[in-house]
């Protein structure tokens, strides 16, 4: 059950979605422009906890043309255009309000792609979600930057795919761009995705199979998500003091 305190947020973040929805949507001309800039940045910085990403964005270089971080603001992508990357992939998909906005409005002014990927930090991905992760990273123009909320789990399992499927290094080393150095926590519920990858080395070993084939042929995301165990305290970090969701 969710903590008092997580479902005011979550109630608050309902009511601001409602109220930038109407802003966006609705006459005169200026409540869709001023008013909702404003908005915006408000449930950016106060509920989706942008004052902590401006202080640190979890930035870093994945191989020779791709950038991995929490979710960036506004500056954040100017920062990126300046630098050439040329396609933004957003791991949260669409639920995030203002935040949402806010990136979607300065990936335009910056001349950046912004594509919609949703991943999930707490479960194994399906085949499906494997392939769609394949498929955006094959179509994507280069160099390109992946973001989610912290830029540690979702983003970490994407960096994992890029350094593996567009860099060619070996899953084993990919690996570590799942790690504690990017603020992912591999005993708490996340790291179910480390399991994954665990589940493929561990076959690779035995019959020397490749990724993909092992994705499409063996791998079963239900196995995983049921045998994995998550410890507590690394659970409470997780949600309660790092505030994931």
């Amino acid at each position: 059950m969710a903590s008092p305190l997580k479902e005011a947020k979550r109630g608050l973040r309902r009511t601001s979605g409602a109220l930038l929805h109407s802003a966006v949507h609705s006459p005169p001309s200026w409540l869709g422009t001023r008013f909702a800039s404003a908005l915006c940045y408000a449930e950016m910085l106060l509920i989706d906890y942008g004052l902590v990403r401006t202080v640190y964005n979890n930035r870093h270089r994945v191989g020779r043309d791709a950038w991995r971080s929490a979710q960036p603001a506004p500056h954040h992508i100017a920062w990126a255009g300046r630098r050439g990357v040329k396609t933004v992939i957003n791991l949260r998909g669409e639920q995030s309000y203002g935040t949402r906005w806010l990136e979607q409005q300065a990936c335009a002014r910056h001349g950046l792609t912004l594509i919609d990927l949703t991943l999930r930090s707490r479960a194994a991905p399906s085949r499906a979600e494997f392939q769609a992760i394949k498929d955006v990273l094959e179509k994507a123009e280069y160099p390109i930057l992946v973001h989610c909320k912290s830029g540690a789990d979702r983003a970490g399992l994407m960096s994992v795919m890029i350094s593996h499927l567009h860099d060619g290094q070996p899953i084993k080393d990919a690996l570590s761009q799942l790690s504690l150095r990017y603020g992912h926590v591999r005993s708490a519920d996340t790291g179910v995705l480390d399991a994954v990858f665990h589940r493929y080395l561990a076959d690779e070993a035995r019959t020397g199979i490749a990724f993909w084939d092992w994705i499409e042929t063996v791998y079963d995301a239900r196995e995983v998500n049921s045998t994995f165990k998550a410890r507590g305290w690394a659970n409470r970090l997780v949600n309660n003091i790092l505030n994931r969701e």
